[in-house]
């Protein structure tokens, strides 16, 4: 559906400055200005808008996208006039010409590669040869997380609960946020960064790593709320990446490493079949 948050403002300019021209044929597109026989429509103003500029906003915001615009062209013909076209400036855009076109083959042929199954013991074997690739940037912790109002029942239970990762304890305070929890993150099984910790509780910004390290059991409490946070094991940077938190990352290096193969055996295909139909000659 077209943009319709600045239709104010550029209504505004078309009646103050577009008219119709007969002698351009404008695709059925709306010109609002001409500069030097270049053209900037409406439909280019309406796709540029940001979404959340409305009302005044609008008018204002589109007012100065056609002054910038104008300006820009102005001073693009200006120095063509004084500048022209020199054997420098062609050979930059047609070195910039040959490498989108051979950009958008290279995209296109990777899109209609067959994709690769990658088996988890290729993932490992090159995870296990690379090693030094996958050291932890932040420090990771596995462990669970509880938040819950003030007003909530039993909170000497989960207060006791929290501290073990038991069977028994776990399956109590899963019942238990099933009626009870705003929040219920279990992650004893999987690692997840630090930082996402101190977007669902009150923590330290500071050292956050060495205060959990010497804090596994976390309670803290504001005006609405308690928080339970227990960690049962913490990695901290500069350690060696678990294989399944690095798996992603393996993957993907994986994958552009066989697309980077891929390409080199396309050059090498084209090469070949140049030599063999003699359309390679050496002066």
């Amino acid at each position: 559906m077209m943009r319709t948050i600045c239709l104010c403002g550029l209504l505004v300019l078309l009646l103050c400055g577009a008219c119709s021209d007969k002698e351009h044929d404008h695709g059925g597109r709306v010109p609002l200005v001409e500069v030097e026989g270049s053209f900037l429509y409406r439909e280019d103003v309406e796709s540029a808008c940001p979404v959340q500029c409305k009302g005044q906003d609008s008018v204002r915001w589109a007012g100065r996208f056609v002054r910038n615009w104008v300006e820009e062209e102005l001073l693009y013909a200006k120095a063509r006039d004084n500048v022209g076209s020199t054997p420098q400036i062609e050979r930059l855009v047609e070195n910039y010409r040959r490498s989108l076109i051979v950009q958008a083959y290279q995209e296109e042929l990777l899109r209609q590669q067959s994709p690769q199954q990658m088996g988890d013991s290729a993932l490992r074997a090159y995870y296990e040869s690379n090693l030094d690739l996958f050291k932890a940037e932040h420090p990771l912790v596995k462990g669970l997380f509880m938040k819950v109002p003030l007003t909530a029942p039993q909170i000497a239970e989960v207060r006791r609960w929290y501290k073990s990762d038991s069977h028994e304890a776990v399956e109590q305070l899963e019942k238990y946020s099933l009626r009870n929890a705003v929040v219920y993150e279990y992650f004893y099984d999987r690692w997840v960064p630090v930082s996402e910790l101190q977007d669902l509780m009150p923590l330290p910004d500071n050292d956050l790593a060495s205060f959990l390290d010497k804090n596994r059991h976390v309670e803290r409490k504001d005006t609405a709320y308690y928080y339970f946070l227990h960690v049962t094991e913490l990695l901290m940077p500069g350690a060696q990446e678990p294989y399944d938190f690095a798996r992603p990352q393996v993957e993907n290096l994986v994958r552009n490493a066989g697309q980077v193969e891929f390409l080199k055996q396309v050059k090498s295909d084209l090469y070949r079949r140049a030599e063999q139909r003699q359309m390679v000659k050496y002066y």
